[in-house]
């Protein structure tokens, strides 16, 4: 009788272990569901030129890289490309054929920034917006000040106006009016000259890019040339915190290209995280800046024959859950992400055909 307790015993033990380690693998089996369930899936998203920038960015948030270092070092290389007109080396220059660069950055975890604006001879205003935001207790520097410090910094000065910027500036100047004495080039037969061409009216551009990693923090960085042949010293909306970009870590991250007057005067891209925080979509909040930015507008120069804002405004946004979305004020225009797998091409949701 004894042996068959202890038989008993040593079975019962056997399978009361069992039991408790099959429920611990299973315990440890829920874990990781679960963990896997809420790990942050990563997301960028940038404006239309920043295919390669997106793939160096999503290369370093895969590494395991803060948002923040994988926004810039994507934008960098933007910054560094002479045939991007509208950023950086190679940006076209002011009225008076000096290239002056505006940049921002956001950091969600630590909701801090920097910028700096109408800065000359650095190529990456991006990477001095960073120090400003690590090492100043400022957010935004201007001019001979911001490049004074960046030159604290360490950051090297170079001519930034490249030989193909300095020729669509020559062509604008030598098109711009009929009454100065600056001309293109010409036969002693041509009439018509000293018009300016539409193509060099006004060239505007700049990349966006927000960007969520893997541990679920945001962060996001614009930066620009700005409008070209701009006033010395004008600064549009890019470098602005709320306008041209804005990133809260709990919500969503969004900002902007395009007429910069105009987010400036709309302050579009806190209102676009805001609009999430009320449970908009990213796509939806876009949208609803498109229709701020258009009622707003009074100036009749700035409207169309129909009353609508004419120029060209354009918007991007994600969202904590990862999701994305953009908006222009007309059809046709679009966005990139990149998911995790691939460089994937947008169409943009648009207020006006």
């Amino acid at each position: 009788m004894e042996n068959i307790n202890r038989r008993k015993f040593i079975k019962t033990t056997a399978l009361s272990g069992a039991a408790v380690a099959t429920s611990s693998i299973l315990n440890l089996e829920s874990l990781a569901s679960a963990k896997e369930e809420t790990a942050a899936k990563p997301i960028a998203i940038s404006s239309g030129n920043g295919a390669k920038a997106l793939e160096k960015a999503m290369e370093m948030i895969k590494e395991g890289k803060d948002a923040i270092d994988a926004v810039i070092a994507g934008v960098n290389i933007v910054e560094d490309d002479p045939n991007d007109m509208s950023v950086g080396y190679g940006g076209l220059p002011n009225e008076e054929g000096v290239v002056e660069l505006d940049a921002a950055v956001m950091h969600g975890p630590s909701y801090r920034a920097g910028s700096v604006a109408g800065i000359r001879n650095i190529k990456n205003p991006s990477k001095v917006a960073r120090v400003v935001m690590e090492r100043t207790d400022h957010v935004l520097l201007v001019g001979e000040g911001a490049l004074k410090f960046a030159r604290a910094h360490g950051f090297a000065e170079e001519n930034l106006l490249t030989d193909q910027a300095r020729e669509v500036w020559l062509k604008w100047k030598e098109n711009l009016s009929k009454e100065d004495d600056w001309l293109p080039p010409h036969t002693i037969e041509d009439k018509e000259i000293g018009q300016i061409f539409e193509k060099y009216l006004r060239h505007y551009g700049t990349i966006h890019m927000s960007a969520l990693d893997m541990n679920g923090n945001l962060s996001c960085v614009t930066t620009t040339s700005g409008l070209s042949f701009k006033i010395p010293g004008r600064i549009g909306d890019s470098p602005i915190i709320g306008a041209g970009l804005y990133c809260d870590n709990e919500v969503g991250s969004a900002g902007s290209t395009g007429r910069g007057e105009a987010n400036l005067l709309n302050c579009s891209s806190v209102m676009i995280v805001e609009w999430m925080r009320q449970g908009k979509s990213p796509e939806e909040a876009c949208l609803l800046a498109c229709k701020r930015v258009n009622e707003r507008c009074r100036e009749k120069r700035l409207q169309d024959d129909q009353g609508k804002f004419k120029h060209g405004v354009s918007f991007y946004a994600i969202n904590k859950k990862g999701e994305h979305g953009g908006a222009n004020m007309r059809s046709g225009g679009s966005y990139l992400i990149h998911d995790g797998t691939a460089v994937k091409r947008i169409e943009s949701a648009y207020l006006f055909k």
